[in-house]
């Protein structure tokens, strides 16, 4: 698997996004500056491409940081109760804040989600038998409570309906003006690749960082604070997206190993790749409708995830 391989796969991908929908818009209609095929692709496409593959890059690396700080291949933030916890965090300013800003409610889930993945971590540290399935059954236990918590909550304020959208990713939706908080991920995503190689070292336990004068805490409340803050801000924007955070991050591992700053570069191309993969094939499915982002990513990460789990058990 090499990186150019991937750039290539994703401009191509990239171009398809852009040309492919209900309104089919050709490479003359960009060039004879064809008003409404160019009010199209700067107002809807553009931005839902860029949406994607931000999201699809930051979901991937939350997913790989996770796995580093909590020793386990099987752990994301949908399996450590992050993105269950930013969900109860735009229940609550929904409740609180009728009418809150999208960076009100980003906030809010995000100080949910920082502290429903502490609290795992917290959780993860207590727990002796830390065995590679069990510790991300653990996650979803935790996050299954948050959930029943939130749903309870939703019910006795009349917001189920209003909770539940958040929950059903979806790129249809996504134009100019809609999209814009993803932004917030992209240095998120620098900060991650400058920390790599720390986040390998705390990835060997807090022994070994500190025999390497290294500050465990800090490291693993960063990696943190990273995880939250990007799926808080993919949820606000697009709405929950499966299986993204531990798929990736494991096939790349299959090939170039445990070495976060060999594995991050990679991580974040295929889940672009993957992601935009995904949305086309929802486009085209059931053209001219759509099938969502979130259920052709479970559908196919779910067989992924399958495999692995059967590859870890047959290799031990």
């Amino acid at each position: 698997m090499k990186k150019s391989y991937l750039v290539l796969i994703l401009v191509i991908l990239s171009l398809a996004s852009i040309f492919f929908g209900v309104k089919e818009i050709s490479l003359s209609d960009i060039l004879q500056l064809n008003e409404k095929e160019v009010q199209i692709v700067v107002l809807s496409r553009i931005p839902r491409l860029v949406s994607i593959i931000v999201a699809g890059m930051g979901m991937s690396i939350s997913g790989l940081i996770m796995q580093q700080i909590s020793q386990n291949k099987f752990v994301s933030p949908t399996t450590a109760a992050t993105v269950d916890s930013a969900k109860l965090g735009i229940l609550v300013s929904l409740i609180l804040f009728t009418s809150s800003s999208s960076f009100q409610k980003m906030i809010i889930s995000f100080i949910f989600a920082v502290a429903g993945t502490l609290l795992f971590m917290q959780i993860l540290k207590k727990v002796k038998f830390k065995n590679t399935i069990f510790i991300p059954i653990v996650g979803i236990m935790l996050g299954n409570i948050i959930d029943s918590i939130t749903t309870f909550i939703a019910y006795r304020f009349d917001l189920v309906q209003n909770i539940s959208s958040w929950l059903q990713g979806d790129f249809s939706m996504v134009i100019k003006g809609r999209y814009e908080l993803l932004y917030i991920s992209i240095p998120l995503v620098f900060i991650s690749f400058l920390y790599a190689n720390k986040f390998t070292v705390a990835g060997m336990g807090e022994d070994f960082s500190a025999n390497l004068g290294l500050n465990y805490d800090r490291i693993v409340n960063l990696g943190v604070i990273i995880v939250a803050l990007i799926s808080a801000v993919v949820i606000i924007t697009v709405g929950r997206i499966p299986f993204l955070g531990i798929i990736i991050p494991n096939i790349v591992k299959l090939f170039h190993g445990d070495n976060m700053k060999e594995t991050i570069g990679y991580t974040a191309l295929l889940g672009a790749v993957f992601l935009l993969f995904c949305d086309i094939l929802g486009r085209i499915i059931i053209y001219p409708y759509e099938i969502s982002i979130s259920l052709t990513v479970g559908v196919i990460g779910s067989f992924i995830f399958l495999h692995l789990l059967v590859r870890r058990g047959i290799n031990g």
